[in-house]
């Protein structure tokens, strides 16, 4: 047996469980993706590539990305494990600060010059944490103080910024 027949069934099974962690994440059930994608995805075919017992194909894993608004990356497991990935382990100073609960669909309906460095950031936080429930994301005290640094005010002011635009839950 070559090396990719045995590592396809485990690769599978690697591709299913990130389906079904994004899925889970946003809250769906097998059939809401069903009605949802018109049944272009119907739940027992979904639930087999969940399961790893079917191999998704490149096409309906794009399409698939786009009916649950993440990159198509983010549907694929890691090939090799990166230590630094998700660490929590590196400890930061707290200069006053705890994290802060952003509600992302209040800061897509935002109206504000800041919207856009806003989304592009936190964005990049959901792709490294693999965090894509669609609703809200906490950002940390240090993210807090890279946006105040972006936005060239301290961090007080930022989160304050961050109340006045009406994002924090």
């Amino acid at each position: 047996m070559s090396v990719t027949e045995e590592m396809t069934p485990v690769y599978a099974r690697h591709v299913g469980e990130r389906l079904r962690n994004i899925r889970r994440q946003q809250g769906l059930s097998l059939q809401a993706v069903e009605e949802q994608s018109e049944r272009e995805f119907k739940a027992s075919v979904l639930g087999a590539y969940e399961r790893g017992e079917r191999i998704i194909s490149v096409l309906r894993l794009q399409r698939l990305a786009r009916l649950y608004g993440v990159p198509v990356d983010q549907l694929l497991p890691k090939l090799s494990p990166d230590p630094d990935f998700g660490s929590e382990s590196r400890a930061t100073p707290n200069h006053g600060g705890g994290p802060i609960t952003i509600d992302l669909s209040r800061l897509e309906r935002l109206d504000a010059p800041e919207r856009e460095v806003l989304r592009r950031y936190i964005g990049m936080i959901q792709i490294q944490r693999g965090d894509f429930n669609g609703r809200l994301i906490t950002i940390r005290a240090e993210d807090v103080r890279a946006l105040a640094r972006v936005f060239e005010r301290d961090e007080q002011a930022m989160r304050s910024r961050i109340e006045e635009l009406g994002i924090r839950t």
